[in-house]
């Protein structure tokens, strides 16, 4: 057998030989000078090698110990170099399996299946996020500690809501890597409760027609950016979602046909969605059309044209106005349009739900809504813009008139 001392006295060759130990385990010397470890065994009547490292970085006491733990396998039936081999191909698969693969690969799966740009956004913004934590791991070996350490970062700070939307994407990511065999267990449902609930707020809309009236005085005076301006005149009489409006298309805008139609990719719901224009819209889009930059877009980012404006332009716009974010949001608009044309009590609450574009829940009944209520939402359309008009004259309280659905002409 085989000691230190006679290990470190070996001395380089012309060609390799081998210096044995015991129980096949014995040392490999290269020209080089290098002593590397290697056991020799029988494997049904075949001969097969294992290479144990280099000495000394693998010293002779662990040299022995890794080849008892082959001679160990072998009484078991189980040839040493196979299971080595299998082993080292799974390491090597965890190390090209990490969570930032999968979910890249996940989030493509979305894109392919044709989800929409801001819901693609928003995936790869989350992936973003455990990216430092635990992008790099293998998606097999990452605990529920570790998770949980990431998403408790993101909640410190008072994020309690994102902190929940990335439980939830980590879970679809780890659900994705159980279905294509990269994983087993996935950490993110365990964590099911460990986050705190945030609690629902709504956005902040002026509901009271005094306020409204001021609040469209205040647009009135806005000096900024003239698209800006118009965007946020527009948003009280189309009360659609900021995102849509921010997007809107030229080629989307009908003059004469006063209407605007908006694709369904770019729709919540994923729906195409039409909007009659009031003679109000009309006008303002034509104030728009006359000074149209060199883009596709109403309201191009400034010095952009290929881009639409920031997604955060109508909220900082207002904010310049004096509106908190407490106050009053770009979305409130919707809460505005939505409260006052239902207490109204003039228009049937289907045409309100369609104006708004919210889904149905009913199949059935959706696919029949999506035709009905039109020309009672084009009346609507322009009595809700002539009121607004009143409330930003004359400050008029609006007065309940239930019953009378769609007798406003």
């Amino acid at each position: 057998m085989l000691t230190v001392v006679q290990i470190r006295a070996l001395k380089p060759a012309a060609k390799p030989y081998r210096v044995p130990d015991a129980k096949g385990l014995f040392l490999l010397v290269q020209p080089s000078g290098a002593l590397l470890w290697r056991y020799r065994f029988k494997f049904h009547g075949l001969d097969r090698k294992i290479a144990f490292g280099e000495f000394p970085e693998v010293s002779l006491t662990e040299a022995r110990a890794k080849r008892d733990e082959a001679r160990a396998s072998l009484i078991d039936g189980i040839d040493p170099a196979a299971e080595r081999r299998k082993k080292k191909l799974a390491v090597r698969a965890a190390a090209h399996t990490t969570f930032r693969l999968v979910a890249d690969e996940y989030i493509a799966k979305m894109e392919r299946e044709g989800r929409k740009s801001p819901t693609l956004s928003k995936a790869r913004w989350f992936c973003d996020l455990l990216d430092s934590a635990i992008g790099n791991r293998p998606i097999s070996d990452i605990t529920p500690h570790e998770l949980l350490a990431a998403l408790r970062k993101i909640e410190r700070r008072g994020h309690h809501e994102t902190a929940q939307r990335l439980r939830a994407f980590a879970g679809r990511v780890f659900r994705y890597g159980f279905a294509t065999l990269r994983t087993e267990h996935n950490p993110a449902d365990i964590l099911r409760g460990a986050l705190t609930i945030p609690r629902v707020r709504h956005h902040a809309a002026i509901l009271e027609p005094r306020g409204i009236g001021q609040l469209l005085r205040a647009i009135d005076d806005y000096t900024g950016r003239t698209e800006t301006r118009i965007a946020l005149k527009l948003a009280p009489h189309l009360f659609v979602r900021p995102g849509e409006l921010r997007q809107a298309c030229w080629s989307e805008i009908d003059l004469k046909a006063a209407v605007w139609r908006i694709p369904g990719e770019r729709m919540k719901m994923g729906i195409p969605h039409v909007v009659p224009l009031s003679s109000q819209a009309l006008s303002l889009l034509r104030e728009l059309q006359a000074l149209r930059r060199e883009s596709e877009y109403l309201f191009p980012a400034l010095g952009k044209s290929t881009r639409p404006m920031c997604e955060n332009t109508l909220n900082q716009a207002l904010r310049r106005l004096g509106y908190g974010s407490r106050e009053m949001t770009s979305h409130g608009f919707r809460a505005i349009a939505s409260t006052l044309l239902n207490e109204s009590g003039l228009w049937h609450p289907d045409a309100i739900e369609r104006a708004l574009a919210h889904r149905d829940r009913d199949p059935v009944r959706a696919a029949y809504h999506r035709g009905a209520h039109w020309e009672e939402r084009v009346r609507m359309a322009q009595w809700w813009s002539d009121h607004l008009d009143e409330l930003r004259s004359q400050g008029v309280v609006l007065h309940r008139r239930f019953g009378q659905a769609g007798a406003a002409g």
